[in-house]
């Protein structure tokens, strides 16, 4: 297969108990890659993430490494494979799966990371009244003015920029609420609460953000061998590679431009995305900014087992799609020119 595969990494809220475990009984690599993250922790990674018999794998202290683990094993048994990508991006934490699929940083240290990573932004929100909604069905400039208007409560602003149409807002409760209800005064469709433990990706994760830098400082970040699209720009990025530790730091405290590292992905040149999970959320994202592109998931044994014959038949799909519109277009400049 010649086209360029990018990889989608998953971000928190796509975790479910018993993600990984097939993964494990079946692949050596995926065991090998897990049973080492599982040192660089202080709790039972397989427990919780095949079984969370104590219902920890929704606290983000726990969330973020079992996620990380996950993606690092799979991405191993991608490679393994055959399948390895020209360019990678994550949603949130899953930025920290991207870095280490491009060689940033081995799956030890990664783990190590969003161990850290979650633990800061847990205290980072420890009493704090806060709450994020998704908006649907709302541009993104009235909804920015929505925040701005609601900014008289205390924080509210855009925390992801996901796909046309899917937004979500966050901040302290009462402007998040204010903001809400702005925004259906302007024709959102809807604006849906999310269970989440803290306002991410806004300015209140600024403790957080200032935790990570110190910790940065004795961490050993490698040059890139694939481009990353990073959250806090929704692009890549032509400058030093020194810079990743700065935009991990604002990444955890500012607006995450999905769509646009997605779009930017295919604009420069991938063909095909594969989205690394648990879960379809990136994929379903994917669809609707980039519908010409061929998008699919991977998280289980049987995906991973029918990735090649999943990505022609996507390919050749999209492919026929676009003849289509070609011919479509062709016949209707014929029809215009005989009128």
């Amino acid at each position: 297969m010649t086209e360029k595969i990018a990889f989608l990494y998953a971000g928190q809220g796509s975790q479910h108990p018993g993600m990984g475990a097939d993964l494990y009984e079946t692949y050596p690599v995926f065991r090998h890659v897990f049973d080492a993250a599982a040192e660089e922790v202080d709790f039972d990674l397989k427990e919780v993430c095949f079984t969370d018999g104590q219902g920890l794998l929704n606290q983000t202290r726990y969330t973020q490494p079992c996620m990380v683990a996950f993606a690092a094993g799979l991405t191993a048994v991608l490679a393994e494979k055959g399948f390895v990508p020209a360019a990678a991006a994550g949603l949130s934490l899953g930025e920290y799966s991207a870095l280490h699929a491009a060689g940033v940083f081995d799956a030890g240290t990664a783990v190590r990371l969003v161990a850290f990573r979650g633990k800061a932004m847990e205290e980072a929100a420890a009493g704090r009244d806060s709450a994020m909604m998704a908006v649907l069905g709302l541009e993104e400039e009235p909804l920015e003015k929505a925040c701005e208007q609601a900014s008289e409560l205390g924080v509210a602003v855009i925390a992801n920029y996901n796909c046309p149409g899917q937004l979500v807002i966050g901040g302290e409760r009462a402007a998040v609420e204010r903001a809400a209800e702005l925004a259906k005064e302007q024709g959102a469709k809807r604006c849906m609460p999310l269970n989440v433990s803290g306002p991410f990706h806004t300015p209140l994760m600024a403790p957080a953000g200032n935790a990570l830098a110190e910790y940065f400082k004795h961490v050993a970040f490698q040059e890139p061998r694939i481009p990353v699209y990073y959250n806090c720009l929704g692009d890549t990025t032509p400058s030093s590679f020194h810079q990743i530790p700065q935009l991990l730091v604002r990444q955890v405290q500012s607006s995450v431009y999905m769509e646009h590292c997605i779009r930017n992905m295919c604009v420069q040149g991938a063909d095909a995305l594969v989205e690394i999970g648990p879960g379809k959320v990136l994929s379903g994202f994917a669809k609707k900014i980039v519908p010409d592109t061929a998008v699919c998931a991977v998280e289980t044994v049987a995906d991973v087992e029918g990735l090649a014959q999943t990505l022609r038949r996507e390919i050749a799909k999209k492919e026929e799609k676009r003849q289509a519109r070609i011919t479509s277009a062709v016949q209707r400049a014929r029809e215009e020119e005989q009128a």
